[in-house]
């Protein structure tokens, strides 16, 4: 079921919502049990055939938490904290990895090992990483609550459980406990439909509308010129941007509704002004897992640059991996641990030299680079195989010249012949899709680096579990306020969206 659909706009979403706070006067268990419920219902809706496996999971992570909190020594819980990590990792291993592992050892050996096509359960990244980080909290003595109804819930919950946010127990359960969350709320209601309705119009009316023009372009076999390269790489790059960062607010939203506020997952990553930064806004709840649990048990920077570096690329590639089993996801990975790299190494040196990286231009110019850096490693990520991700970047650096449609040089006039003296090429055909796709990527530049995002935008009403407004700056006169001006505004996102879903397309997160 998806969030931007009407089955679950008028149906699901209306009945769940009901149905808990209705329960919530008689008792909160119950209340609790009712969301939980609906929520594995929720996941049914992709394939019941798989329900089994997540209660499975959460019994045994369940039992193996109870079983570390309560052990009587030290050795005794770290057994059964490693026992548990490992089935965990084992069981992720064999659903999304498997098949990569075959196929790579028949690529380099020669063999003709058979494939197991196992099917991919939705979500299951999501949910192992979220009961892992449970067990760890629990060996370090943060858990202190083991109502199973409520680590059901932890788990399961359904603004998170598809594609984020990674949640920790101790940031939900005090939650799940308070009676606030039990009562139906007009402040909530209003600040959660408000987000949900802008996330929902990022979703349908911007990253649905780039899809089309980012899937021609990876989809063709033809070497691109400068312009097309461009445009194709950044039209992915704003689906993506605006796919997930809907997503994340329509999550924020909808737990809004129930009294429960999720931690902050997407906060405009493009402006960045280094990779650091931009792993700091972006999933930033998988990259606080992968600093806490992986980055930080390898050694993290305690035993000097070589180790902290090997550390960094460590985490990375693994990092690219979770999103997808294949090769082109580890050079993903593997660019973003070198960019990495080179900021910590940049970073020292500035420091070394005294340099003011802190005026304007020297900012845009970091700005710029970062988000270039971004969009070459977005060509990996997205590309069907490693011959298509060369040949686009090959592409992006002008290896295949400049061209323009033959159709839009007719309207240059004189400007013509001085572009074709500098070298510029004109091409038949494709003149319609050069303009809608540049005209796409254009508005959602103008989007993402000009106005604040929703955070900001919603940032007197505390929109999230850890977002500060005196520490971000706000929106200024696009904060929300009561207002007819903003009622209209959030009306006419509502209107122009259920307008748009007669088709209504999957996150792409949904696939990692």
């Amino acid at each position: 079921m998806l969030f931007n659909s009407f089955s679950f706009l008028f149906l699901y979403l209306p009945v769940v919502l009901l149905g808990f706070f209705g329960l919530a006067r008689r008792s909160k268990t119950a209340a609790a049990a009712w969301l939980a419920l609906a929520s594995l219902v929720f996941y049914g809706w992709w394939s019941v055939a798989y329900i089994p496996l997540l209660l499975a999971s959460i019994l045994f992570n369940y039992g193996a938490g109870w079983r570390i909190g309560h052990s009587a020594t030290p050795g005794a819980r770290k057994r059964w904290l490693i026992g548990a990590i490992a089935a965990d990792l084992a069981l992720l291993a064999y659903f999304k990895y498997a098949d990569f592992f075959i196929g790579s050892v028949n690529a380099l050996s020669g063999s003709q090992l058979e494939a197991l096509h196992v099917v991919l359960p939705i979500g299951i990244s999501f949910f192992t990483f979220t009961q892992i980080a449970f067990l760890v909290d629990t060996y370090q003595g943060k858990v202190s609550e083991y109502r199973f109804v409520h680590y059901l819930l932890f788990v399961t919950y359904f603004p998170h459980l598809i594609a984020g946010p990674v949640l920790h127990h101790k940031e939900m359960m005090p939650q799940f406990d308070q009676d606030a969350s039990y009562r139906p709320s007009r402040a909530n209601f209003a600040i959660g439909l408000a987000i949900f309705a802008i996330g929902l119009a990022k979703k349908v009316l911007i990253a649905d509308n780039l899809a089309p023009h980012a899937g021609f372009f990876f989809d063709s076999t033809e070497q691109p010129s400068l312009l097309l390269a461009w445009g194709g790489v950044l039209a992915y790059s704003f689906q993506l941007y605006f796919d997930f960062s809907g997503y994340s607010d329509m999550a924020i939203g909808l737990s809004r509704l129930f009294g429960i506020r999720l931690p902050l997952n997407f906060h405009s990553p493009y402006k960045a002004v280094n990779i650091i930064e931009f792993w700091r806004r972006w999933h930033m709840t998988l990259s606080r897992f992968l600093r806490d649990y992986l980055y930080i048990a390898l050694g993290g920077n305690r035993h000097g640059t070589a180790r902290r570096y090997a550390n960094l690329m460590t985490t990375m590639v693994l990092g690219g991996l979770w999103h997808g089993a294949g090769w082109n996801f580890v050079i993903w990975g593997a660019l973003h641990g070198s960019y990495l790299m080179i900021n910590h190494a940049w970073a020292a040196l500035a420091a070394r030299l005294r340099l003011n990286t802190g005026n304007t231009a020297w900012r845009a110019a970091a700005l710029l680079l970062t988000f270039g850096a971004v969009c070459v490693a977005w060509v990996f990520f997205r590309s069907a195989d490693f011959e298509r991700a060369i040949t686009i970047v090959r592409g992006l650096f002008g290896a295949y010249g400049v061209g323009l449609p033959d159709s839009i040089g007719n309207h240059l006039g004189s400007l013509r012949a001085s572009l074709e003296r500098a070298g510029v090429d004109f091409y038949l055909g494709g003149g319609s899709r050069f303009v809608q796709t540049w005209s796409w990527v254009a508005l959602a530049t103008a989007l993402a680096f000009l106005f604040p995002n929703t955070q900001q935008i919603m940032g007197r009403y505390g929109p999230a579990l850890d977002y500060q407004l005196a520490r971000d700056g706000g929106a200024g006169k696009l904060a929300l306020q009561p207002s007819r001006r903003w009622a209209a505004v959030i009306a006419v996102l509502c209107l122009g969206s259920l307008l748009s879903l007669s088709r209504p397309a999957e996150f792409l997160y949904f696939q990692f």
